[in-house]
Order: structure tokens, then sequence, then C-alpha cells
């Protein structure tokens, strides 16, 4: 049995022998050290910048998305990468940690452990991109990976671990691709008894995170989750509304919609709403549908957005531009709407299509409450000319990761950490957090002299424990 692109659909006994193969390989990477594992990680990093396009056009082909945006998603995964090798051992070294009055004769260090072997299920969306947020990451942190890769972009997974074990051949085994359904996903996160992984990675939908949650629950392995987002841009009455527009229509139309932190709400002040959709309209009909974004990778979310669209006009919306004419595969045309209620589909779920709801607000207040009023958690943007009432707002919303003046400005800089919370999953990848994420802390203390009075030993006269005790106590009743 094969899929689309004849990649094996690969059992659960096929899953439990790529752990095994890559546990194997882990090994011997765990114990390279930090500096020769960051070396080798930056010999891939330039073997698959130097076949960047050779990527791109496999991405292009699988997802359906612009070349363009194909090279740029590469792009990015060179730069987290890039940070991963360069700063594991900064992150995770040994280091001293104070010991504290009580054990001061105690020398206390801190360092991490790689965990073992890595199961990553990535999307089809950014199948390159996203994954390799944990793949680099968990590579980097001394882990070996099994990697299964969206059933509609299979090969992106097999040409990234066949890149590993070119440039590294020493190596070969430590990145596995498994490629095939759902259900071969799920068998690497034991829904068909335990694949050996110790922790899961997963990006996609919460329903299909909950599944793969319940199967890790039956071993107690670890999972962090990643499923998606209902991106909100609040717009005060002082922003840049031509900047303001320009970055909702990219955030919202950009990869036909299908950006877990794209853009799919906007709250504007009242005095600049008419002002700002009409900016947000004339920009978003000048795109080219199939130039300047694809079609929907996965056919049946076509479904998804009808509905949503349909629905918020029936609900009392206003289509500023598109409606449900402009939904034709295979690439669908830009939606703008408006006046969309709180209780529609088109807000409250996440519609992963070309359409943005801009709706009024009557001040920024009222803006954060209802960007927080949603089940995701994931990302947003400010827009506004004052940048210290911008940051005071970013700090407000109740989202993972905050843009001012910008949106997704955070997906660029490999030093933040990603993740959400509520419907967007739990967990963070990038950044020190996203090392750690991989690593588990192992505290050391080494005993340099013997303490005045010991209270770890039997042989230390009670009356002797009790003075100590009591002299600790009035010390933390007065500072």
């Amino acid at each position: 049995m094969t899929t689309g692109t004849n990649h094996p659909a690969h059992t659960a006994e096929d899953v439990r022998a790529a752990v095994a193969r890559a546990r194997s390989a882990g090994r011997s990477w765990a114990a390279l050290g930090a500096r020769e594992r960051r070396a080798a990680l930056l010999r891939w990093k330039r073997a698959l910048a130097a076949r960047a396009d050779e990527f791109a056009q496999v991405i292009a082909s699988e997802t359906g998305k612009p070349v363009h945006d194909a090279r740029a998603e590469v792009l990015l995964t060179l730069v987290h990468l890039d940070w991963a090798a360069r700063n594991a051992r900064r992150v995770l070294g040994r280091r001293r940690v104070p010991s504290g009055l009580l054990s001061v004769h105690q020398r206390a260090t801190l360092a991490y452990r790689p965990l073992g072997v890595i199961g990553v299920i990535g999307p089809w969306n950014y199948p390159l991109y996203t994954p390799m947020g944990s793949i680099g990451y968990a590579l980097a942190a001394g882990n070996a990976v099994v990697f299964k890769p969206s059933e509609l972009t299979p090969e992106v997974g097999a040409l990234l671990a066949r890149s590993l074990g070119e440039a590294l051949p020493d190596h070969a085994d430590l990145l596995q691709a498994v490629t095939g359904p759902g259900s071969t996903g799920a068998a690497l996160a034991g829904a068909e008894g335990p694949s050996g992984v110790d922790k899961v990675a997963f990006t996609g939908s919460p329903g299909t995170a909950r599944k793969v949650a319940a199967a890790c629950a039956a071993t107690l392995t670890p999972l962090l989750a990643e499923c998606g987002g209902k991106d909100a841009v609040l717009v005060a009455a002082d922003a840049d509304l031509d900047a303001a527009a320009d970055a909702i229509v990219w955030g919202a139309m950009g990869n036909a919609g299908q950006t877990c932190a794209g853009v799919e709400r906007v709250y504007a002040v009242e005095s600049v709403h008419e002002a700002l959709c009409s900016r947000i309209v004339s920009r978003a009909r000048a795109l080219t549908p199939g130039e300047a974004y694809g079609p929907l990778t996965l056919s049946s979310q076509l479904d998804v957005v009808e509905r949503h669209v349909k629905q918020a006009l029936v609900d009392g919306a206003t289509a500023r531009l598109g409606g449900p004419d402009a939904l034709r595969a295979p690439v669908l045309g830009p939606v703008v709407l408006s006046g969309v209620p709180e209780d529609s589909p088109a807000v409250t779920e996440e519609t992963f299509g070309p359409v943005v709801v801009v709706n009024p607000v009557r001040d920024m207040d009222e803006a954060v409450e209802r960007a927080d009023a949603s089940a995701y958690s994931l990302g947003a943007a400010v827009f506004t000319r004052d940048r210290a009432a911008g940051v005071a707002l970013a700090e407000r919303l109740g989202s993972g990761a905050v843009s001012v003046n910008s949106v997704l400005g955070f997906a660029a800089i490999p030093s933040l950490p990603f993740g959400g919370a509520g419907e967007s999953g739990y967990g963070r990848i990038h950044g020190e957090e996203g090392l750690r994420a991989f690593a588990a802390p192992r505290s050391v203390t080494v005993r340099r002299f013997a303490p005045a009075v010991d209270l770890t030993s039997f042989a230390t006269p009670r009356e002797k424990v009790a003075r100590a005790v009591e002299l600790g106590r009035r010390l933390h009743a007065r500072f």
C-alpha cells in the first residue's frame, strides 16, 4: 500500500523499527558532546542551503504554494536550525546555581540531558519549517528523531531524512522518516502499543491532538502540541492604516490563509474602521490568486471555508470583497467580511482559508476583550503609532506571541518561543524554551565540606538541630 506519491504506508511495526534505528544512532549522537553536534548540524544546514531550490520545488509540488513562498519557508528553516545548533551548548550546558544559606556546604549544578528519541508529527501547510521547529531543536539537544510528515507532503519528510544522512553519513539513521496516513502518526504516538519514543511533538488540529494525547497518556509519554489559531489584529485610532492594511492582507491571504498564526480576525476602533476596510479591500482586490498565493492544499478545507462565509452572511455580516462566489476551486479568491457576529463560526472557529473578518470596536479595551474571548490563543498583533501603548496592549493579551506594528514578526526570530494555550495546544518550540522542551533537567550537588549542623544525619544531636531550625525560622520571619 502506498500514498499518492508512492511512499510507503508504514505500519506500527515499521514505526517501532524506525524508532529502534533512531535510538541506536542516537547513542553515538548524544555521546558526541555539544560542540561536535553543533559542527555537524551546521554542516547539515549548509547542505540544506545548497539544496534550497530542490526543497522549494518539492514543497511547491506537494502543497501547491508558489515557489517563492516555498523558498521563504526554506530560509526560515535554515535560520532556526542555525540558531538551535549555535545555542544548544549555552542553553543546555552545565552551570552553577546558588545553593542558598541552608545548603552553603553543597555545590549545586544544573545541566540537561537528551530525552532519547523524539516523535515528530508534522503538518501540510508548512511541511518543512513547522516540523523543523521541533526536529532541529531536538537534534541540537542531543536526541534522535522519527518524523511522520503529513500524508499530503510525504516527499518533504523523506527528502529531509535523506539529506541528513547524506550530509552526516556517520549519523545516517539519526533522523528517520515514516510515511503514511493518520494511522502511521497514531502508531508513532503509541495508539497501537508503545512505539518507544520518549516525547511526541505534534502539529495539527485540536481534535487530532486530543487523540494523540490519549495515545501518549497510555505510556505517560510527554506531548508538545501546536494546534492552530484564530489570530486577531487590534487597530487603534492612531494607527498607520496603510501599514496595518498591508500587513493584514498579507497575514490573512498569504499561503491561501493556511497559516496557524495567520490573521483571521481584525478589531478596529470605530473611528477608523471604514477607512481600514477600504484599504484592506483595495489591497486584497489587487491580488492575483494563483500568483500571490496557491490553492487550498487540503481540498476538503473548502467545505469549512464555504460554511464560515455563508453562515456569516446569514448571521448579518457584509461581504466587503468576495463571498461564496469567490470560493471556487482550485484557487479561492480573497474574502473580506465585516460586521460578523462574535458567535458566528467565522469568528469562533479556525477558517484556514483566504478570509478575514474586520469588525468595529468602541475602544482598545473592547478589542482586547474580543481578541481574548477566542478558545485559541496562539498569536496576535497590535497597530498603533504609540509604541509604548502597543507594548502595553501586547502584555494584556493572552496570546503566546504578539507583534506590534507587524504581523508574524516573531516567526523569523529563532530566539523567541512559539506556542499557545487552550485550543492552540501547549508547550513551546523555538528559542531556549524550545531547546529545553527536548531535554530533561538534571540536578547535581557535591558536598564541599561538613556543615556546622548536619541536618541530614541522625548523629547530629537533636538539640543542635532544633536550635538551627529555630534560627532559620527567625531569619525567614524577619526578612
